[in-house]
């Protein structure tokens, strides 16, 4: 269960797609530090609690999202980069799973100097072709955020996972009000589409808390997860 929460909403829990309408503004604001605590909740009851931080060294920066399910499951994906302008250069991933007394790793290393990722997903180890924007699942999030904040975002991304680089797609689908236990906000509601039916990823960003997301929700067929902003530290718009 942990793991799957991490996959989907760490993925592109900041994502966004076209936020330069809407009525919201799209002023330019340096990447900066943040945390954010979620509630998390599965199949409609709530189980435990997630955080998403973002810290900097210099222009060494680490991205972490954590979630707990009581003592049954723990799971943390961390991602490390450093910024060339607004690009994210990815430098390395790591996701360390536990359900009960099951552990699951799996990490990717980014070598431009080589042209080469590497990853191990357990004891499973890959390598394949790097190219220039390769992203991890959640510096993806912030290179989206920092996309709209300039130019607008990409007609895709180029995301690596254990086995190979995807191209993912986000889609708009209208405004709303999301209310939480920190405050009820007016949000731009995005969609994360799936090759596979009965799959749906949806995000409600909240352009006050620089588009930090303040509720996901993912349905996969009869079983479904669910974040909902709890508190936040950091820039706000």
């Amino acid at each position: 269960m942990a793991h799957n929460v991490l996959k989907t909403i760490a993925l592109a829990s900041g994502v966004s797609t076209t936020l330069l309408f809407a009525g919201f503004s799209s002023q330019a604001f340096a990447m900066s530090p943040f945390q954010a605590s979620y509630q998390f909740s599965y199949n409609g009851k709530n189980m435990g609690s997630a955080t998403r931080t973002l810290s900097k060294s210099g222009n060494n920066w680490t991205y972490v999202f954590a979630a707990k399910a009581g003592a049954i499951a723990s799971a943390t994906e961390t991602s490390h980069f450093s910024l060339n302008g607004n690009n994210i250069i990815s430098n390395n991933f790591s996701r360390s799973s536990k359900i009960l007394v099951h552990n699951n790793t799996m990490s990717i290393k980014f070598n431009p100097n080589a042209k080469t990722i590497n990853t191990k997903k357990d004891d499973k180890a890959r390598s394949f072709a790097w190219k220039s924007g390769v992203l991890d699942e959640l510096n993806a999030e912030l290179q989206l955020r920092e996309d709209l904040k300039a130019s607008g975002l990409k007609s895709s991304y180029a995301i690596a996972d254990a086995k190979e680089v995807e191209s993912r797609r986000f889609v708009k689908q209208g405004t709303e009000k999301v209310k939480t236990s920190y405050g009820t906000f007016d949000t731009i509601k995005v969609v994360m589409k799936h090759d596979k039916p009965n799959r749906d990823t949806i995000f409600w960003l909240a352009p006050k808390l620089d588009y930090v997301p303040v509720k996901v929700s993912h349905q996969d067929g009869k079983t479904s997860y669910g974040l909902l902003l709890t508190g936040y530290k950091g820039s706000m718009n």
